[in-house]
């Protein structure tokens, strides 16, 4: 199962973003100037005042405004206390300049102006032109409260999204270990089961045969409280389990297998993964009344993993009225769990009707 991304990740990553979009807008003065225009301090000073107030602005909203008033749907006073700091950065800006002397840019353009004449109509822009200066400000300025909103909105969606990411986790781990403590019992039943009918007509067999069933709970105990095991330990289970349902069959029986393991303990896989097809394999595959075959295959390609288990088909009859379907169910929902979009499984009777094959490809297991 995948681990969804850490909130820690998600916070550094915002706290890059902001820090490299306002490095951009302090820096610009640099960048963006008039033809001919030398950039010094003091034209950085005139030039500061608007990425200033933009990033006061939008901090106040982000901070404190957006989420105490917005969030909490006084918008009213949201609207009003923003309305009075554009205001007040608005005109401050006429202040700001007021109190910064005149760059020597700006003393060049003037007496250019005054040279030709124009002076006092450089000084004083036409009405029209103060109107459009006033809309384009204030329009700038009503822009940034809108981005906190934006930004504080998405923020809040994105951990609204992880946390409900980690309920979903803690719910599925939840729900993977209730699978295991029901696979346990049901094995355990099967596997007494298959003991009894063994001291019906070899006592020793059955002794044996506990023996086996100690191997067994040893690992199902102490080995699978994980969520991965190494796939040896898996297969090695399985082995003793069917040299555990051997003790009682005859000669009609068939039984096959061929497990394909790597020796460095690199590939893991799920615990008691398989188990339940075996044991389906055994109770289902086999009829005292005819020849019987288990056939039994596990290979391993990189990170691909194949499991096979084909065994001889002999349907329920109306008078059998026994419960089943147990254990496919959760065979289908561990493989649900533990490996979403990555494996496929394929069940059921083949064509001629006589063989009953279930398989499973497990990917991404390196």
């Amino acid at each position: 199962m995948r681990i969804a991304p850490s909130r820690t990740t998600g916070n550094v990553v915002e706290v890059v973003v902001h820090c490299l979009i306002w490095i951009y807008l302090f820096a610009s003065p640099f960048f963006i100037r008039r033809p001919g225009e030398a950039i010094d301090w003091l034209t950085y000073a005139y030039r500061i005042y608007e990425p200033l107030s933009y990033c006061i602005l939008f901090y106040l909203n982000y901070l404190w405004l957006v989420p105490r008033f917005f969030m909490q749907r006084r918008w009213a006073v949201f609207v009003l206390v923003n309305a009075l700091l554009i205001t007040l950065f608005y005109f401050g800006r006429d202040i700001y300049f007021a109190l910064l002397p005149p760059t020597e840019w700006m003393q060049h353009m003037a007496a250019r102006h005054a040279r030709r004449g124009g002076h006092q109509r450089w000084a004083e822009p036409s009405l029209w032109m103060q109107l459009v200066f006033v809309v384009r400000n204030l329009i700038s300025l009503a822009f940034i409260p809108f981005m906190a909103v934006l930004v504080r909105l998405s923020v809040k969606w994105r951990h609204a999204q992880e946390a409900l990411r980690e309920a979903e986790l803690r719910r599925a781990e939840a729900e993977l270990k209730n699978l295991k403590s029901q696979i346990n019992p049901h094995f355990l039943l099967n596997t007494l089961n298959n003991i009894y009918a063994l001291t019906t007509f070899d006592p020793a067999k059955a002794g044996d045969a506990v023996q086996e069933l100690s191997r067994l709970l040893r690992y199902v105990l102490y080995e699978t409280g994980e969520r991965s095991v190494a796939l040896a330990k898996e297969v090695e289970f399985l082995n003793t389990y069917i040299a555990l349902m051997r003790m009682r069959l005859n000669d009609n029986v068939r039984i096959e297998t061929h497990f394909d393991v790597p020796r460095d303990g690199r590939v893991h896989v799920a615990p008691l993964i398989f188990i339940s097809l075996v044991e389906n394999a055994f109770k289902h595959g086999i009829n005292p009344a005819g020849p019987s075959f288990i056939s039994i295959s596990l290979t391993t390609d990189g990170d691909c993993l194949t499991f096979v288990c084909t065994n001889s088909n002999w349907p329920k009859t109306a008078k059998d009225k026994a419960p089943g379907g147990i254990g496919l169910q959760q065979v289908r929902r561990r493989l649900d769990l533990s490996y979403p979009g990555r494996y496929t499984w394929t069940y059921g009777p083949e064509a001629d009707g006589q063989t009953y094959r279930s398989a499973i490809t497990l990917n991404g297991l390196g």
